[in-house]
């Protein structure tokens, strides 16, 4: 694994605006752990930077990891010995392997001590995305839906309208077709499916379907709603001509003005834009409704959560943490990156970001999604990394177009049961 570790020397600058946090009593130093600092390392950097102007005894050493998934295997190593990391921001669908092994800390209690959560702009909804095995084992810090990112240059050369870009998938799979037919080395679109379940679920969700059944006994996505999600993708590969990409060819794709259509959560907005540069005229607008009354759209994004055994530490990283996830912490986060927030006080108050998203239009497809938001499904017990991986090995043979729906969708939900823990009595 590539760790990369910066420390960040505390700054004695007065203070802009102060938290609802104390000052550190003495001089502590944290070990801070994130995942794609490709994508969030902007936003982690200015939040620290101003978390440091109100506590310049509090100093951070910042380790990384290319992914959530090897973020997950450092913390759970290190649990297993003895414990570096103080604080870790986890993805949303790993957290509850941390609640059930007991790393996790319960957070309400240091919330409690602060008067009433809501107040400080940690609404229900927002704490629901990090509570599992009955605790609150981390306070959301991003969020995220998956949007379309579009070359509008190619959709008009393809006869489409970059003004009023299709709504449903019919739609969306002809468009992808004609720019695909304008030649010269060009795609029309590129579906995320490689990396984690998260994309299918988006596909999933869209349909009105859900992972596991109530109890969590059994799979519940090999209904007509699995089935639907998965004729779709194939849909897209036969009708849309969508290539067989890993995710980061893709991008480099997309920003050589070479693909239409990229769909791709909102976190990687900023550095799009960034990739882009003038190369063509880029927009983003919303998924294709699927279902419009039972449709949903899976939650990415991170949470932090309390590792420390330190008491001094710990403090020390819990004030972090709530400044990272405060309203103002919220407001630096969604300015650096693309994450939709995370504190119920910057989405209700105009005065922190509304000014922001009239000046970025870009950032909107998020936001008007927003309603139908869901927490990204996390499978119980000790299997849930190969579950995904089982997902998306499957997934792959459509793309390939190695098997049906049909098969896929059966070879899918006979191994994804096969590691479910199994029922206890």
């Amino acid at each position: 694994m590539s760790l990369q570790r910066r420390t960040l020397a505390a700054a004695t600058t007065a203070t802009l605006f102060a938290p609802h946090v104390l000052r550190a009593q003495a001089p502590v130093e944290i070990t801070v752990h994130y995942a794609q600092p490709f994508i969030f390392k902007e936003s982690y950097d200015a939040i620290a930077a101003e978390f440091a102007r109100r506590e310049p005894n509090i100093r951070i050493t910042w380790v990384t990891t290319p992914n959530y998934e090897e973020g997950m295997q450092l913390i759970l190593r290190q649990a297993a010995t003895q414990m570096q990391v103080d604080l870790s921001y986890q993805g949303f669908n790993r957290l509850r392997i941390f609640a059930e092994r007991g790393i996790a800390q319960d957070l309400l209690p240091l919330l409690q001590r602060e008067g009433d959560p809501a107040r400080h702009g940690y609404s229900p909804n927002i704490l629901s995305l990090a509570h599992f095995g009955g605790m609150q084992a981390g306070l959301a810090y991003a969020a995220s839906n998956p949007i379309i990112y579009y070359n509008a240059d190619l959709v008009r050369r393809a006869g489409g309208n970059p003004d009023a870009m299709p709504t449903d998938w019919n739609g969306t799979l002809a468009l992808s077709a004609r720019i695909k037919a304008l030649g010269g080395g060009t795609e029309g679109m590129f579906y995320t499916w490689p990396g984690d379940d998260w994309m299918f679920s988006a596909l999933l969700f869209g349909h009105g379907g859900r992972m596991l059944s109530e109890d969590e006994r059994d799979i519940a996505f090999a209904g007509p709603e699995g089935l639907g999600a998965l004729r779709l993708l194939d849909r897209m590969v036969k009708e849309g001509g969508m290539p067989n990409l890993t995710r980061e060819a893709a991008q480099q794709a997309f920003a050589a003005g070479r693909l239409g259509m990229f769909f791709w959560t909102t976190a990687a907005l900023r550095g799009t834009i960034q990739q882009v540069g003038r190369n063509f005229d880029l927009r983003t607008t919303v998924m294709p409704v699927i279902d419009p009354v039972r449709g949903r759209l899976p939650t990415g994004g991170a949470a932090g959560m309390l590792t420390s055994r330190d008491a001094a530490k710990r403090e020390a990283a819990w004030k972090f943490l709530r400044f990272s996830t405060s309203v103002e912490g919220t407001t630096l986060m969604v300015q650096n990156t693309g994450y939709v927030p995370t504190n119920q006080l910057a989405i209700d108050e105009p005065r922190w970001l509304t000014e922001f998203y009239r000046a970025n239009p870009l950032f909107q497809a998020a936001t008007r999604q927003a309603n139908i938001m869901i927490p990204w499904y996390a499978f119980p017990g000790a299997n849930s990394v190969r579950v995904t991986q089982t997902m998306v090995d499957q997934q792959a043979r459509i793309v390939e177009q190695r098997a049906t729906p049909e098969a896929v969708l059966a070879d899918m939900a006979a191994e994804v049961r096969r590691l479910l823990p199994r029922p206890r009595g």
